[in-house]
This record gives C-alpha cells, sequence and structure tokens, in this order.
C-alpha cells in the first residue's frame, strides 16, 4: 500500500506545532528530508526521549518517507549536547543501512524553528510567507517519525508521548491515551508540589496558557508536546493576561523604537521583511483594526514565528510585539486577508551573534529552575477508565464523528473521519470502551466506569 495512503489511515499528524497532517505534507515530491530533534522550547524534553529509545524505529521510518519523497538527502538534526542521542541514532543509522547525515546545533532558542533549522542544516532559505517545501526540503519531528514507524505497522495514533515538568513531584516524560486528562497527567509525574497552580500546553516560551475558567478540562491531544505546570501569579501567566486595550496604551506610551525586538527576531535575521518595532509603531497608531491592516508594516505580522524573543528576551520596556503580531495575525485570517508573498533578502551578517542560549531564554522566562529536570523519566499509563478525545487537534477541518453514543469500540477503531474534500486527519480509539458523549469532543469510559 502506498505510505501516504498508510499514513491517512494511522490518522498521523505532526506532533508539534499545527499538526498539519502528514499525508498532505508527504505527497509532493522533495529534495531534502529532515528530522527535526532539536527540540525548540527549554523544559521539553519529548524528542530526546524518543531519539534514545526509538533511533532504529526512526530511522525505518524516515528512509522510508525519503524514499517516498524521492530525496536526495535525509538529515537528523539535533543538539550537540544530545550525546546519548547522537550515539543512539549513529549507531541505527548504521544498523539500518539508512545513510543519515546528522547535523548537530548549538543549544539555543529557537534552533528548532524550522525555518531556522533548515538554514542551519542546508543553507536554505524559505520564501516570506513560504514553507519548506519551497526550498525544496520537508521536515518532521521525532515523535512524527515514530508515528510513521506505526503506521507503516498498521497502527494508528491513539497515544502520546509528552513532558511533565515544572512544579511537579517527579518531572518525567509520559506515554498517554489521546484525550487522557492534564491532571491525571501531573498526577502520574507525582502530583503538582504546590497547591495553586496553573498549566502550559507545550513549552514555556510558544506553549499556550490554559484558562483555569474554561468549561472544557484540558487533555492530551496529537499535538501536546508538553505540560508545564507553574505557581498561579508567574509571570508566563501575568503576561498572557494582558488586556488588548493595555497593551495599546502602552505602546504608545513605551515604545521608544529602539529595534532591539527586530534586531533579535529569527525571521528578521532570515532576511524577512518581519520588523517588529514598525509592527508596534503601527498598531499604537492605528485608530482601529480597519486602518491597522492596511498598513504595511502590520501586515508583515503575518510572517511572525511567535517564539517570543521580542517581548521575553528584547524589549527592555516589557511590552508585547510577539502577542500584538498574534493579534494582528487573527485579525488578517478573520478578514480573508493572506500575506503576500515577496522576495526576501539575505540572513543577515549579524544573525550568528545575535543567537540567544536556551538556558539564558529560560531565565527570562523565569522557568530556569526547571531547566535541568530528567529527560530519562517515563511513565506509562497501564490502565485508563475514561478519555476526551478533541475531534479538533490537527490543521484543517474538525474531523467528524463516525460512531454514536452507547456504540462499544476497542483501541484503534475509526472514531471520527475527515469530512468529504476537507484538509484534516482521522481519528481513533484510545482505549477500549463505551462512547459515552459526542460534541467538540468524544468521550469513551471503559466498562465498568459509568
Amino acid at each position: 500500500m502506498n505510505l501516504c495512503q498508510l499514513i491517512l489511515d494511522a490518522g498521523v499528524v505532526g506532533c508539534g506545532g499545527a499538526g498539519f497532517p502528514a499525508h498532505v505534507k508527504y505527497a509532493k515530491p522533495a529534495e531534502l528530508l529532515l528530522m527535526n530533534g532539536a527540540e525548540c522550547e527549554p523544559l521539553l524534553k519529548t524528542d530526546q526521549y524518543i531519539m534514545a529509545h526509538f533511533a532504529e524505529r526512526l530511522c525505518a521510518a524516515a528512509l522510508a518517507v525519503k524514499e517516498h519523497l524521492g530525496a536526495k538527502r535525509l538529515i537528523f538534526v539535533l543538539k550537540e549536547n544530545y550525546q546519548k542521542q547522537i550515539e543512539s541514532l549513529t549507531a541505527a543509522s548504521a544498523k539500518t543501512g539508512a545513510n543519515i547525515e546528522l547535523c548537530l546545533l548549538d543549544s539555543v532558542y529557537p534552533a528548532g524553528d524550522e525555518q531556522v533549522l533548515l538554514y542551519e542544516a542546508a543553507g536554505l532559505t524559505v520564501p516570506p510567507g513560504g514553507i519548506p517545501i519551497q526550498a525544496g526540503a520537508v521536515i518532521s519531528n521525532a515523535g512524527t517519525f515514530l508515528s510513521v514507524a506505526d503506521a507503516l505497522e498498521g497502527k494508528p495514533v491513539t497515544h502520546k508521548y509528552l513532558t511533565v515538568t515544572g512544579e511537579v513531584v517527579r518531572p518525567a516524560v509520559v506515554r498517554v491515551p489521546v484525550g487522557f486528562s492534564f491532571k491525571e497527567c501531573i498526577e502520574l509525574a507525582g502530583g503538582a508540589r504546590i497547591p495553586d497552580y496553573f498549566t502550559i500546553t507545550g513549552g514555556p516560551v510558544m506553549g499556550r496558557v490554559n484558562d483555569p475558567e474554561s468549561a472544557e478540562a484540558p487533555v492530551v491531544s496529537k499535538t501536546t508536546g508538553g505540560i508545564i505546570v507553574l505557581p498561579k501569579n508567574h509571570y508566563l501567566q501575568r503576561r498572557n493576561g494582558i488586556p488588548l486595550l493595555h497593551m495599546k496604551n502602552r505602546a504608545r506610551a513605551a515604545c521608544i523604537q529602539c529595534t532591539l525586538c527586530s534586531a533579535s527576531c529569527p525571521r528578521s535575521l532570515l532576511g524577512s521583511p518581519l520588523r517588529p518595532h514598525l509592527v508596534m509603531r503601527a498598531f499604537a497608531a492605528a485608530e482601529d483594526n480597519d486602518a491597522l491592516v492596511e498598513i504595511e508594516a502590520a501586515r508583515n505580522a503575518m510572517l511572525c514565528c511567535e517564539c517570543g524573543i521580542c517581548e521575553i528576551y528584547a524589549c527592555p520596556m516589557e511590552l508585547q510585539p510577539c502577542r500584538i503580531n498574534t493579534v494582528i495575525k487573527g485579525e488578517m485570517r478573520r478578514r480573508g486577508i493572506k500575506f503576500q508573498p515577496s522576495p526576501g533578502g539575505p540572513p543577515s551578517v549579524d544573525r550568528p551573534y545575535r543567537r540567544i542560549p536556551s538556558r539564558r531564554m529560560a531565565a527570562r522566562a523565569e522557568v530556569l529552575s526547571y531547566y535541568d529536570a530528567p529527560a530519562d523519566e517515563f511513565r506509562d499509563v497501564p490502565d485508563c477508565s475514561r478519555v476526551a478525545i478533541p475531534l479538533q487537534m490537527h490543521a484543517g477541518a474538525a474531523a467528524a464523528p463516525c460512531v454514536k453514543p452507547g456504540q462499544r469500540v476497542s483501541r484503534g477503531d475509526l472514531i471520527a473521519d475527515i469530512p468529504s474534500g476537507a484538509l484534516g486527519a482521522k481519528i481513533h480509539a484510545s482505549i477500549n470502551g463505551v462512547v459515552r458523549e459526542i460534541g467538540r469532543r468524544i468521550v469513551i469510559e471503559a466498562e465498568g466506569n459509568t
């Protein structure tokens, strides 16, 4: 069977970021295939664990994808301080005959950003507003290749490896069913060390701060790379809670147009026309959104990778360029305005001197005390009584349920399919049980737990 069909049937999506369906990403030929093992965010250890313990499976999956794409080169990109992972992958490459090149990066942030990764590994740049395939490359992370390895064996995506760290008793990488609650993940890590906390989905800098008032408790999806447990009123929570009007007033009153945000921006340093200080100027000056979206500098906010360097690391006035970029991007999407591609400039000659050590970024985000938590602690879930599986956990349209309440399902059964003609991914039951609810999530309970 065709590789893309196996991946489609297994419901494989990119394990980080937007969760782009892998059967679509691998549909076009490419000259270069890269595995992103650089794990962009501080604190996350998931890909490190996967590379150390499943190196042969990663090599086999990557080789299958390489052959399918017709790629001439296969590069695994990881940080040079990942010694155990380097040894495992080197041995696996020799054993499988995968002929993998290793590209070793300094421990800088955001090394795992795919455009930064592509430039560091192959000297290639992506056109502003473009994607790696426009430079002849396909990039997937270690978790995605592990899912591909499962798909090659006919196994759909039902479980997820993720990091649970921060204010927990025993930080760990855990393997849990998709739809497993964050609360239970935290219990797997020995529970929270403090009574009052909030959680971040993903890494501390680019992750999503979870709303404690939400009616739906957070659960593990196919793209959950980590759960960070932090004390309430932590800097990252306060930063996330600043109202839009307050951000505008602060931009008007305090932005000194020092350009440090633009001088540190990874997109700008790679030749993109994005200049966060000009976005801030436009945001402060515009009377309303109608005026804002007409300003070219503001439209360039569409190029932001939301790495957070501009506001967490660079801005001396503690303003929010990244969040403002995100707001503008959302407004552009709401209005159906797309970025008009334009040729980018060459990478900045200052780029090698503007790289930010990951440890320093962690310090600025006030999570340095968790930075050296162990990567090899591992816990699996022997039994699970309930999951709430989201229908929207990938790029594109939400999956359409193909089961009914009261229906018995087994782990791996298809429970939601791709709507006709839409971009999306199939979703499978992650435990044996009975379908109890269908809404934005499909709730499955193990029999005997009703």
